[in-house]
């Protein structure tokens, strides 16, 4: 990297140092209150839009309950409601509301609630999430304290999508709990409300055996810099832009929790242009890439590659969807994309080759020297033809994201493609984008629906998405097993996404903490850490 691009590193210590001061006077320097850093942007914790950053989940999450949420083992335990059935048809889930009342005093009824869901299901509109919750077909206040939601197809899914923070309650404007927020310097602070106060029962030293929750969103380095210097407890929402500064945790401060998650992690292709419009060649990029290596670097133990879009041996797959290319080595894939980057570039008439253009059909293209020269981080292999098509790639700012660049780019080289760094934060100019999302369940219809027509995020697969609504009113569990691997197999042969595995989650946790669990989710709730340790 050019100097002129490396900040320099009495800022960077500058930085950190705030940060870490305004961590240590809202957080854990005192016992009354537990300290937890959120990677993110410092209005996360505050935040009202629909992208949803992670601090902003965890307030959500903390001063707005569901019916139902998660444990700190990823769980679904009850909160509003305190228990439900299922009727034996999959298609109705009646819940019964626990006594007591909203923070605002009001009585917590069946009217109340369905008022407070049917809200809450029509801020989701527009949403990813919403293609996740689209067979609920009506939500009905039955007696007093009773619920029923009402299924135009089984979910047997969702009660975790229930407990997702989206799907958090608030009756005149406020959520019941089991947290107050109130900010302080940038802060969110959370604070275990007395079930007193919400009419339930109450308990022995209540004020005693909880604690309050700091919560601040600072840039990973500020974050694992304010937990080595014991500013902060914990430390969550890393990922594999960050993880390389986990080196400086020594073993004496606390752990490197792992999440075992799964979802979508690899590139997505961002539109059809120039060497990208031909699915074959997209599917070139894929086969050159060595998964395994792609994440040595990182010596993270139990990551699992994959070259399927879903990923494998989850609830309903019926196995026939194997690995990719499983009878070729990398060096026989590569000579297969190799080929057909040669036979595109004849096509081409051998001139050289600019990069594929915007995914905006007006924006102007750039030449490919401009970004070369703006992106100082985009060293190329000397062996690599000045007539190579070149690609440009957005991943996010970080050194993890480096040595993922730097493995990428030698990956392409080797087929004779140029892979280009975008500068820019957005992705909005780039060809492939680095998709890292965690499933909210485990079936193939989260994964679908993530790389819909509907989500708008770059190419998709209209038969992939017509195959999708079939399966969602498949009569038989076993039609809709069966349509869903039909749809994975149309958006495979699209390839309009390049999988690398599953996405990493990582955590730092003090050894003295309590309520925290490394699970399926990645979702760690603040009330479980609120209780005094013993």
């Amino acid at each position: 990297m050019p100097a002129d691009n490396i900040p320099s590193r009495r800022g960077i210590q500058a930085g950190v140092l705030a940060a870490v001061l305004a961590l240590a006077g809202c957080g854990s320097a005192s016992n009354s209150a537990l300290g937890v850093a959120a990677i993110g942007d410092p209005a996360d914790p505050f935040s009202t839009g629909r992208s949803a950053p992670l601090a902003e989940q965890l307030v959500r999450a903390s001063t707005s309950e569901g019916l139902v949420s998660f444990d700190e083992k990823g769980r679904v335990i009850p909160a509003l409601a305190d228990r439900w059935i299922v009727t034996d048809d999959g298609l109705s889930y009646i819940f019964r509301l626990r006594d007591g009342n909203w923070l605002s005093g009001d009585p917590l009824t069946a009217a109340s609630a369905k008022q407070a869901i049917d809200k809450a299901l029509e801020d989701t509109r527009d949403t990813p999430f919403a293609l996740d919750l689209g067979g609920i077909d009506e939500v009905r206040a039955m007696a007093g304290r009773v619920i029923e939601i009402r299924l135009a197809r089984p979910m047997p899914y969702l009660l975790q999508l229930l407990a997702q923070p989206e799907l958090g309650l608030v009756h005149k404007q406020r959520g019941a709990g089991p947290m107050r927020l109130e900010r302080d310097r940038g802060a969110a602070r959370l604070t275990p409300i007395d079930p007193a106060h919400l009419g339930l029962p109450a308990i022995e030293n209540w004020a005693q055996r909880t604690r309050r929750v700091d919560l601040r969103a600072v840039s990973g380095p500020e974050a694992v810099a304010a937990f080595n210097d014991g500013a902060v407890d914990i430390v969550m929402g890393g990922e594999i832009q960050d993880f390389p500064l986990t080196r400086s945790v020594g073993i004496l401060r606390g752990t490197i929790q792992v999440d075992p998650v799964v979802g979508l992690f690899g590139l997505q292709v961002m539109n059809n242009h120039g060497f990208l419009a031909d699915p074959a060649n997209r599917e070139a990029i894929a086969m050159a890439i060595d998964r395994d290596g792609l994440i040595a670097p990182f010596s993270l133990g139990g990551w699992s590659p994959t070259t399927r879009v879903v990923s494998p041996s989850l609830d309903g797959d019926l196995g026939t969807i194997g690995e990719r290319w499983g009878n070729q080595s990398l060096d026989e894939r590569r000579a297969v994309a190799a080929a057909r980057v040669r036979r595109w570039q004849a096509q081409q008439g051998g001139q050289p080759a600019a990069p594929v253009s915007s995914p905006k059909a007006d924006a102007p293209k750039r030449p490919l020297q401009r970004l070369l020269s703006r992106g100082g981080n985009t060293p190329q292999p000397a062996a690599l033809s000045e007539h190579a098509p070149g690609l440009v790639v957005w991943l996010p700012q970080g050194e993890g994201s480096d040595t993922l660049f730097e493995r990428l780019s030698a990956d392409l080289s080797a087929i004779g493609l140029r892979l280009v760094r975008s500068g820019d934060k957005d992705a909005r100019d780039a060809d492939l984008v680095l998709i890292d999302d965690v499933a909210r369940y485990p079936r193939a219809a989260w994964f679908l629906n993530r790389l819909s027509c509907a989500e708008r995020r770059g190419l998709c697969s209209a038969e992939a998405d017509a195959r999708a609504v079939e399966a969602a009113s498949a009569a038989t569990p076993q039609d809709r097993a069966a349509l869903l691997t039909e749809a994975e197999a149309e958006l495979t042969a699209a390839n309009v996404f390049i999988p690398f595995g599953t996405p990493i989650r990582w955590s730092l946790v003090r050894g003295s903490v309590d309520g925290f669990a490394p699970n399926t989710w990645g979702w760690h709730p603040l009330m479980p850490l609120a209780w005094v340790p013993k």
